[in-house]
């Protein structure tokens, strides 16, 4: 039998073994194939293991009929489920992460602005106020008070401001702090992660282009989606 044919195929890699689940035959035929495979292992090896299902989807009870099978079987230890199924959740967090959310406000000392997705402002964010998204932060105002862009994680969110004197910038985890003096802001400015130095910078607008190429087209279809 053939790679090709095989209901279970175990591949080394760096992170340890990738098992993969073939998503066309029976689960009652991959169960047997696993247990099989799993009978003629090392009985000492603690290696973890990554169960990737491909598109089948593993309900949790089949989950745990494959954790039994290698717990009785073999010493291996799972170390997650992988597939290329998404789950609903995760497509509504996509959707979600995918559209622009406008609001015509400004936002005040004590405020809290917070979106799924790109927020855009059609106003100030005023010192004390904050604006929060797990996409981009577009502020159409003058930007004096907190913006945190990417609050999910994503380095590559960027805030935009039509003036740019914040107290403080946030993307993902990382944090710029606006001087101890009194400094002027600057119109039409971005702040991104250097990816390079993994520190938060800021440029001039026309300079985003070469920065994030393709922010443009995601903007324009978070606008079409929101």
């Amino acid at each position: 039998m053939n790679d090709s044919m095989q209901s279970v195929l175990m591949k080394g890699t760096q992170e340890g073994i990738t098992v993969y689940l073939n998503d066309e035959c029976s689960f009652e035929q991959l169960l047997n194939e696993l247990k099989t495979k799993l009978e003629t292992s090392n009985k000492e090896d603690r290696t973890e293991l990554i169960l990737h299902s491909q598109y089948r989807y593993l309900r949790t009870e089949q989950k745990k009929q494959i954790h039994e099978i290698i717990e009785k079987n073999s010493s291996y230890r799972i170390k997650q489920f992988q597939s290329y199924v998404l789950t609903s959740d995760e497509v509504t967090k996509q959707i979600n992460n995918m559209s622009v959310r406008p609001a015509i406000r400004n936002v005040r000392s004590g405020q809290v602005h917070q979106v799924e997705g790109d927020a855009l402002i059609l106003g100030d964010i005023n010192p004390g106020g904050m604006v929060m998204a797990t996409g981009n932060v577009y502020v159409f105002g003058k930007l004096r008070g907190i913006a945190h862009a990417g609050t999910d994680g994503n380095k590559e969110c960027v805030i935009v401001a039509s003036y740019m004197n914040p107290s403080q910038l946030r993307i993902a985890n990382k944090i710029s702090r606006s001087p101890d003096y009194d400094v002027e802001g600057s119109d039409r400015e971005f702040a991104y992660i250097n990816l390079e130095n993994d520190m938060i910078e800021v440029e001039k607008v026309n300079y985003l282009p070469k920065v994030r190429p393709n922010l443009i087209d995601r903007l324009e279809r978070g606008i079409e989606n929101g």
